[in-house]
């Protein structure tokens, strides 16, 4: 029989409204890879749409540390497209999270199945809980750092190289001069290798709660095996993604239920680069006399005079100098910009260029909008140069910077074409006229040049971070000479004033301007029709965004990347870091 009782029973209106919202848990795959920063040109932008942003993974973390309806973090750890300081301050920002009381997961299928395992294992320390698949490896198996030495091969081929430096420690091309480790190269890489090696074990004793002797331990015994990495203690649980993603889903659905009958609303997931850009405003018209921003201004790559270019396939940035500066000068000529964040991610380059950008970074300082440089990975030589004009410089314990210092070369083909029948030749004007000509070695003449251009260089570089640092300069050649440090070596010698990383510099920011808790924005914003309109004079900010092509040698650019002399320029740091 029908029930009319049922019938006639009243409707409830909620069965029809919008369900019960669910809590949020954010969703990251690394696997995917990093990106540093969004491209600018819309081409760009469209054929790299689906890559993830390095700035948007870590304020969408920091966001959802904050947010109430954010109830988790779930992590598909890999760190292929991260270096040492970009992994600490993602694990800083899992830290903030956690400590909203929130619960953040790792899991991977394999911490690096061929080795490698050791970033990626570093970042998940952090998290509340690690997981690995039950098939998967665990490759804690310590640092290494290689460099491969091309001089024997060359050689055989009949080309040599001319190489001037200052001084002994920077060894960029030591590739192509060398067989081997120099004395002072092997001491420089050795303690790099120490001091990240030491910040890896202190990290996986405080996470693993283990001794830090039983975790030198347990490196020297790597790789590990599923069942020997739980019973090491080294990860929390052996399971399948279904797995990882039922248990964390189903703790948060209990942790929500208030009645405790499975009546509440189902956890949701979003991806934290989506879940941030869903809640970042939009920029709002300027208002004279409103409460302003920290700009972020962004500078990534090898350091070269002109614009900066970017590969529309989202590989290389060369950073242009003209780009860089043309920002600073925007930063002060806008009222609502009270201090500057200035991230730089950079083994270096022209000098020439790297003293403008430091230029304008001191005149926005003088101006009265304090000036915090913020370094990312590597920020060494050209690229520690460019942070002498602001009020305070920030890296993490593992980033690579200082190498100050200079060097300058080319390579003798001579032998190598005479081998094959290649025959030239030429007329000129002046005694220098071919001191670059790959063909034959720099005369005794030529090399008083290149040396006078070495000194007067090196010279420059460590006055200016003599005056920076506020050190003598015999304290600066000492800590100098081409040297790379580890952020936290350099911090105990001076060269960099704290460590951490985004949020470190944002708060230093606000301290300086004295304004209160002022938003960080990406600065300058460019508008698509910036690109076609024609701009009234080099004061235009639009007339150096950057370009969509791919440079700091000048004519030789060419030449000096086919001939492996570092592409960046003069001041510059070795490209062949390999420490895993």
């Amino acid at each position: 029989m029908v029930d009319l009782a049922k019938i006639t029973e009243p409707l409830s209106l909620t069965r029809f409204g919008p369900r019960p919202r669910g809590p949020l848990v954010l969703e990251l795959d690394l696997t995917e890879g990093v990106a540093d920063e969004a491209p600018g040109d819309p081409i760009s932008q469209i054929m790299n749409r689906r890559r993830q942003h390095y700035l948007d993974i870590v304020e969408g973390i920091r966001r959802g540390a904050r947010d109430p309806e954010v109830a988790a973090l779930l992590v598909r750890v890999d760190a292929r497209s991260l270096g040492f300081a970009k992994v600490q301050e993602l694990r800083d920002c899992v830290a903030d999270f956690r400590a909203a009381g929130k619960t953040a997961v790792a899991w991977a299928d394999s911490f690096g199945e061929t080795g490698e395992g050791n970033l990626p294992y570093y970042l998940s320390c952090a998290f509340s809980r690690v997981v690995m698949a039950p098939t998967g490896v665990l490759g804690l198996t310590g640092l290494m750092m290689r460099v491969t030495f091309l001089k024997g091969a060359l050689d055989k081929l009949g080309v040599s190289y001319e190489v001037g430096r200052r001084h002994e420690y920077k060894n960029a091309l030591n590739s192509v001069t060398e067989t081997g480790f120099t004395e002072a190269q092997r001491e420089a890489s050795g303690r790099i290798v120490s001091s990240l090696g030491d910040q890896l074990v202190e990290a996986v004793s405080e996470a693993r709660g283990l001794p830090e002797e039983k975790v030198r331990e347990l490196v020297s015994r790597g790789p590990f095996m599923p069942k020997e990495a739980l019973d090491a203690g080294l990860v929390d649980g052996l399971a399948y993604r279904d797995e990882v993603y039922a248990d964390l889903l189903g703790e948060v659905r209990s942790e929500a239920d208030g009645a405790g009958d499975g009546s509440g609303p189902e956890p949701s997931l979003q991806f934290v680069t989506r879940y941030h850009r869903k809640h970042t405003p939009a920029p709002r018209p300027r208002v004279a006399g409103g409460p302003g921003y920290i700009a972020l201004i962004s500078a990534t790559g090898a350091i070269s005079l002109g614009r900066t270019r970017r590969s529309p396939l989202g590989g290389g940035t060369v950073m242009g100098s003209d780009t860089v500066t043309a920002a600073f000068r925007a930063a002060r000529k806008d009222p609502q910009v009270k201090a500057v964040v200035f991230r730089v991610d950079s083994q270096g380059g022209s000098p020439t260029a790297s003293d403008a950008i430091r230029r304008e970074s001191e005149l926005t300082s003088r101006a009265g909008i304090p000036v915090v440089s913020a370094m990312g990975d590597i920020a060494g030589s050209g690229g520690y140069y460019v942070t002498l004009g602001s009020d305070a410089v920030v890296a993490q314990p593992g980033t690579l910077t200082g190498s100050i210092g200079v060097i300058t070369g080319k390579p003798v083909l001579g032998g190598l074409l005479e081998r094959f029948g290649v025959t030239s030749d030429s007329v000129s004007t002046g005694e220098h006229a071919g001191m670059f000509d790959t063909r034959k070695p720099f005369t005794e003449s030529e090399w008083e040049r290149v040396n006078a251009l070495l000194d007067e260089i090196y010279e420059d570089f460590t006055g200016k971070v003599a005056e920076a640092r506020k050190m003598t300069r015999e304290q600066v050649h000492e800590v100098a000479r081409g040297r790379v440090w580890t952020g936290r070596d350099a911090k105990e010698r001076g060269l960099v004033d704290e460590l951490g990383g985004l949020e470190t510099a944002v708060r230093l920011a606000r301290e300086k301007a004295g304004a209160g808790p002022l938003p960080l924005r990406a600065f300058p914003r460019a508008h698509p029709l910036d690109r076609i309109r024609q701009h009234e004079s080099s004061e235009d900010m639009a007339a150096s965004q950057p370009q969509t092509v791919l440079g700091a040698w000048g004519p030789l650019q060419h030449a000096a990347v086919a001939m492996g002399l570092p592409a960046a320029g003069p001041l510059t740091m070795p490209d062949l870091w390999d420490i895993r």
